[in-house]
């Protein structure tokens, strides 16, 4: 039975020059990033006529380019240009996800398995997500660890990387959990299974510091200067799950969702805290105001 390949909602991709609707074809069972997984990606929101840090997100998308061994094909500015153009084609009442992508459609002539620079393609693509900022979510330590750099391409946002997290997701659900926390090869918590995490400790605001085994995100690294500027410590460290499990609040952050309080821990019950309120209200606070600038 053949399977439904519509878009659920509404979306626009930007592909050689020209806007599609719906879900183009643009990847064939010989393309190297279907058989081999030489994609890169990023995101972006839009929402309530911004999109915060869409210069940055674009910048970004093309050092992981850089960093799988593509050639990006488009500067950040015509990125983002072009990402406010495809914003236009939709109606305004609905969030949404910006897509810039990456991916080779060869391998190299010397081995099929390297990704041939000379034939990376490019994609912006944009569709309809609504907004759960503010969400309560539960958390469970996922048995799954988060690999480090020497192992994995983490120094990309590659979609290489997602079957992890996804596999994470899946058993943390499976367990009546929403997301679960990642460790890393140490130990360590670096993330959630899609998110960046937080705790806070006696007014002390802290998140694991980036090591290379998990995405530093942009929301993440906004988030840190944001609080600093209200007047909060807000240490980069390293943390376990222990520390977690003495924390007096736990929120995330990531760019599809900002600001997301955890009022469910293993088996402990919290409160969605004053500090998660407060850091979505200085976030939302800066994306309003029109705040660009350095993270």
């Amino acid at each position: 039975m053949p399977v439904d390949t519509a878009p659920r909602t509404a979306t626009w991709t930007f592909v050689e020059g020209e806007w599609l609707e719906g879900n183009p074809k643009l990847i064939g069972p010989t393309s190297h990033a279907m058989w081999l997984g030489s994609t890169v990606f990023d995101g972006a929101r839009w929402f309530d006529g911004i999109a915060p840090d869409l210069d940055q997100h674009c910048q970004r998308i093309n050092r992981s380019a850089v960093n799988i061994g593509l050639d990006p094909t488009m500067k950040p500015e015509e990125i983002e240009a072009l990402a406010w153009e495809g914003v236009r084609k939709f109606d305004g009442q609905t969030a949404i996800y910006i897509k810039p992508m990456y991916w080779a459609e060869h391998g190299t002539a010397f081995s099929v398995v390297a990704p041939d620079a000379e034939s990376t393609r490019f994609a912006l693509c944009l569709f309809e997500a609504p907004m759960h900022t503010a969400k309560p979510s539960s958390l469970t330590v996922s048995p799954y660890r988060r690999p480090n750099p020497e192992v994995a391409l983490t120094g990309a946002k590659t979609g290489s990387l997602y079957p992890n997290s996804g596999r994470m997701i899946l058993e943390a659900r499976a367990r009546g959990f929403d997301n679960a926390l990642a460790r890393d090869m140490n130990g360590n918590v670096a993330e959630t299974a899609s998110s960046n995490i937080f705790l806070v400790k006696d007014g002390v605001v802290m998140t694991p510091i980036a090591n290379g085994t998990f995405l530093a995100g942009i929301t993440r690294s906004r988030l840190i200067t944001l609080l600093r500027q209200v007047g909060f410590e807000v240490r980069e460290t390293t943390l376990t799950v222990q520390d977690f499990a003495d924390a007096d609040e736990i929120f995330t952050s990531g760019n599809y969702s900002k600001i997301v309080p955890v009022t469910k821990f293993e088996d402990r019950s919290l409160q969605e805290g004053p500090v998660a309120r407060k850091a979505l209200e200085v976030y939302m606070d800066w994306a309003r105001s029109g705040g660009r600038g350095d993270a």
